[in-house]
């Protein structure tokens, strides 16, 4: 989507990431207030538009949870579905109202509480209705098959996979939203429970409750409401995944591929020049294939930029300085919006025991949606976000 104006981010919420006994609206509010506090919004009415994502909790999600707001009755609230891609790409649909200049000034939200309503030991299907869903082929099996052809082909061990929990548990061990965070060992890591070979328990994020919120903006909003530090969009993209009715390459991912590509020429800028990255790691494998995918290295290269340390804090780029998934766990439709909350927060030097230095200058921004047969996602949502 090209930006027909410069779009910038007032403020952002987030809850932490763990099983609440508080429901979806409650968390969803909690993370509203505080991006609206943290742009100056005394008044919710201020804002112009709202897009809510949201997967499993019912109907009119974004309804219930601003309604006590006051935000219901002079507005649009759109909600959004997009399995794990929701709120990543209500954040892009705010971006656009902002940007086509329908509004000066609106909200995105993603909300899940999955503890409420999921009943434990289940899995989350891709499509019900779906041919390989019905074989079996839920979302943990698919990235075992991934991980087992990618060690095949680039000579990854389990230990490999492991290194990549490892780091991330140790950048959120001061994140006070981090659900799982601190020392793990490899050893630790390998030796938990096996759930789809190779991927142990200890390699796949947990099934969170939480929620992020977004106030996005015009320069002139911004300057009305005093912003001292806002953050500049300089690209947001969806894309739906291309279905391949043929064999194909598990261990490249085309849509995030594509994604990465139009998101670095809108933005005009390259992988090479993106200081932190908040991606979709909810399996240690997804991680290391997406290195490659969204170019910070060449094709088999991402093992090596692993072993390298240029992922973490000192490296070319560093890799979910929050945790990411595997630290902060999944409520499917609050991570793309929690992970933008996330990197304005760095980019303003305020994530006090983790913060990234020098401070980043350039984030981006990553979260894929529902496998359906013959594609590698149903949907990717991807920002591009700087200091001005």
């Amino acid at each position: 989507m090209k930006l027909l104006r410069d779009v910038f981010i007032a403020g952002v919420g987030e809850t932490p990431f763990r099983r609440h006994k508080a429901d979806f609206d409650v968390l969803g509010r909690m993370a509203a207030l505080e991006a609206l506090r943290q742009s100056n919004i005394d008044r919710p009415q201020m804002i112009q538009s709202a897009y809510v994502g949201n997967a499993t909790n019912g109907t009119v999600v974004g309804q219930t949870i601003l309604k006590q707001l006051g935000m219901c009755g002079h507005m649009p609230i759109i909600n959004v579905e997009s399995a794990c891609s929701a709120g990543g790409m209500a954040v892009h649909c705010a971006v656009k109202d902002v940007s086509t200049g329908l509004v000066d000034l609106a909200l995105a939200v993603g909300a899940e509480n999955h503890s409420l309503y999921m009943q434990r030991g289940t899995a989350f299907a891709p499509a019900m209705s779906d041919i390989e869903t019905m074989h079996g082929a839920v979302m943990t099996g698919k990235y075992a098959l991934r991980a087992k052809r990618y060690m095949h082909e680039t000579g990854a061990t389990v230990e490999d996979l492991a290194m990549i929990t490892v780091k991330n548990r140790r950048h959120a061990k001061h994140n006070p939203n981090a659900w799982f965070k601190g020392d793990i060992s490899i050893e630790e890591v390998v030796n938990s429970r096996l759930v789809a070979d190779p991927l142990t328990l200890q390699q796949c994020c947990g099934i969170a409750d939480g929620a992020g919120a977004v106030v996005v903006g015009s320069r002139e909003m911004m300057d009305k409401l005093g912003i001292a530090q806002p953050i500049r969009v300089r690209g947001s993209v969806v894309q739906s995944g291309p279905y391949h009715n043929q064999p194909r390459d598990i261990t490249g991912d085309d849509i995030t591929e594509s994604c990465s590509a139009a998101l670095y020429e809108l933005s005009g800028i390259g992988p090479k020049e993106v200081d932190i990255i908040e991606l979709h790691d909810a399996f240690t494998i997804a991680e290391l294939l997406y290195y490659e995918c969204m170019g910070l290295c060449g094709k088999g290269e991402g093992l090596q930029f692993l072993r390298d340390g240029q992922s973490t804090y000192g490296g070319q780029c560093v890799v979910s300085p929050r945790g990411g998934m595997l630290s902060y766990g999944h409520p499917i439709g609050a991570s793309g919006v929690a992970q933008v909350a996330a990197c304005v927060k760095q980019l303003r030097n305020q994530c006090d025991g983790y913060q990234v230095e020098p401070v980043p200058r350039v984030a981006m921004t990553h979260v894929t949606g529902g496998g359906l047969s013959g594609t590698e996602h149903a949907a990717c949502s991807m920002h591009m976000l700087s200091r001005d």
